[in-house]
C-alpha cells in the first residue's frame, strides 16, 4: 500500500467515525436520550436506578394520551417521570381508589399488581378531586394532571409544587427499560 492510498483510507475512516459520533449525538439530544429513574414513585413500571429510553420528538399536545408515561422538568429543573391521568378539559377526581375522569370510572391495570402487594390493603390512591388539590375544576388547556404508579410514594400533580404539567415542560414519553438486562423491553 502506497502512502497515498494509507492517507485515503485514514481520511475515510476518520470521516466515517466522525459522522457516525455525529448520528450518534443527533439521535441522543434530538430523538431518542437515556433517563435514569430516581426514586420508587413509578414502582412497579420503573424501579429505582432503571435507565429507559425517552422518545424525544415532540409530540403536539393532541398527540399526547391518557396513561402515557413522560418526562417532564419540573420548577426546581428537575426532571420527573409520570403517567398522564388528565388531559385538558378533564375533570379528575379518586373515589374509594377508584379513578374517575368526567365522572367515569376507569380501570388501571398497571396498578393492579402494586395494589395485591399490599400489606395494610388500604386505599392505594387516597379520595382526591383536581378542585380539592389544585383550585381547578379541570386540567388547564396545555397542561396535564400527572400521577406516579407508586401513589403513596409520588410526588406529582396532587401536589402544588408541582401542579399541572404544560406541554412546553415535557422532554418526551418513556417506555422501554433499557438496563437493567433482566427488565430490557418496554413497561407496562
Amino acid at each position: 500500500m502506497t502512502q497515498k492510498q494509507t492517507k485515503s483510507e485514514f481520511w475515510a475512516w476518520f470521516k466515517a467515525i466522525g459522522l457516525a459520533i455525529i448520528f450518534t449525538m443527533g439521535v441522543r439530544y434530538f430523538i431518542l436520550s437515556p433517563v435514569v429513574v430516581k426514586g420508587a414513585s413509578m414502582e412497579p413500571t420503573f424501579e429505582n436506578g432503571d435507565k429507559v429510553i425517552v422518545n424525544k420528538v415532540g409530540p403536539r399536545i393532541s398527540d399526547y394520551e391518557r396513561f402515557d408515561v413522560i418526562v417532564f422538568e419540573t420548577k426546581e429543573d428537575k426532571n420527573y417521570i409520570k403517567r398522564i391521568i388528565g388531559l385538558p378539559g378533564d375533570r379528575i377526581a379518586y373515589k374509594d381508589d377508584v379513578l374517575y375522569i368526567n365522572g367515569k370510572a376507569f380501570d388501571e391495570p398497571y396498578l393492579t399488581e402494586y395494589k395485591e402487594a399490599l400489606l395494610d390493603k388500604g386505599d392505594f390512591t387516597y379520595d382526591f378531586t383536581l378542585e380539592e388539590q389544585l383550585g381547578e375544576k379541570t386540567v388547564p388547556e396545555g397542561h396535564f394532571f400527572v400521577l406516579g404508579d407508586n401513589r403513596r410514594r409520588s410526588i406529582d400533580s396532587r401536589s402544588p409544587d408541582v401542579g399541572f404539567v404544560s406541554q412546553d415542560k415535557i422532554l418526551g414519553t418513556a417506555g422501554f427499560v433499557l438496563w437493567p438486562f433482566e427488565r430490557l423491553g418496554s413497561a407496562r
